[in-house]
């Protein structure tokens, strides 16, 4: 079959086709000045990609009337063993349950993201690049800080500040191996640990009261509760992802246990979750 479109008729259609093609070549043209379309449209990209995180953000609080005490673990100047050291400027108290009793936040617990969907590398490598190490000191016959979060290329340092005395590192773990080491005065051990899905324990046995924990992620989404409870995970990809809260008397806080509480994260929005609540009934004792 012939067309009967000829010469003439498809030279008049040139004209509308090319009024396309000329300004899609004049935007993928380099950039002649500040001003010009494709610059606009690189600015538009790079905002797009700034904002592929959000931030969950709320507060672990206790649910109960009554603030629970804070248990002494070695009175001033008593302890049962290194006395000259250990609680010799004031007592040692416990940090398995602390409620402010101004806010009823708890703290001293972890929160954090589970099997989180998505990754952010510019997170993981300003991590690495501020903190390499992570240290804990054995000050006063105690482990500072009382919970620890790293993620696994951190390395942990545990020194001892306490003068004259011996202390040792215990852990107890499920991934890695078991370690019981001596630390002297101004000694330090650096650990390499691998993820775990619970944290790991750090006992000293010279000090039988000495306690801490070290949880280690495998991703950068994780931090501890402060004193008013409250707690900020920033620079979490947009979607859905499942939110933990634990806390050692209680273990998982949240609703969904160990697969998390979900929660819609916003790019470039912060997500408050509010007030979660440590309900006492589950209090171990």
């Amino acid at each position: 079959m012939r067309s009967n479109v000829g010469p003439a008729a498809i030279r008049g259609r040139h004209v509308p086709f090319l009024a396309l093609v000329i300004p899609v070549l004049a935007l993928m043209a380099p950039p002649q000045s500040s001003g010009s379309p494709t610059l606009a449209a690189s600015m538009a990209v790079a905002a797009v990609g700034q904002g592929e995180y959000g931030t969950i953000k709320g507060r672990l609080v206790w649910g109960g009337d009554e603030i629970p005490p804070i248990r002494v673990l070695c009175e001033k100047g008593k302890a049962e063993k290194d006395p000259q050291v250990c609680a010799s400027t004031k007592p040692i108290l416990s940090r398995e349950l602390v409620v402010d009793p101004a806010t009823k936040g708890v703290e001293y617990a972890f929160a954090y993201i589970s099997r989180p969907k998505g990754s952010n590398e510019g997170a993981i490598q300003k991590l690495l690049a501020s903190k390499p190490k992570v240290e804990i000191d054995q000050s006063n016959c105690e482990f500072l800080p009382y919970l620890t979060a790293i993620y696994k290329d951190q390395t942990l340092v545990v020194k001892s500040s306490d003068a004259g005395i011996n202390h040792n590192v215990r852990l107890v773990a499920f991934n890695n191996p078991g370690l019981n080491q001596n630390v002297a005065t101004g000694g330090q051990l650096e650990i390499h640990l691998v993820p775990e899905r619970l944290p790991v324990k750090i006992l000293c046995d010279i000090h039988p009261w000495m306690q801490s924990y070290v949880m280690v992620f495998d991703h950068p989404f994780f931090t501890t509760t402060g004193k008013d409870g409250s707690f900020q995970i920033e620079g979490v990809p947009a979607g859905t992802q499942n939110l933990v809260i634990w806390q050692e008397k209680v273990g998982y806080a949240n609703k969904g246990a160990g697969r998390g509480m979900p929660i819609k994260v916003e790019a470039g929005q912060v997500t408050d979750v509010g007030a979660i609540q440590l309900d006492p009934a589950k209090v171990k004792s």
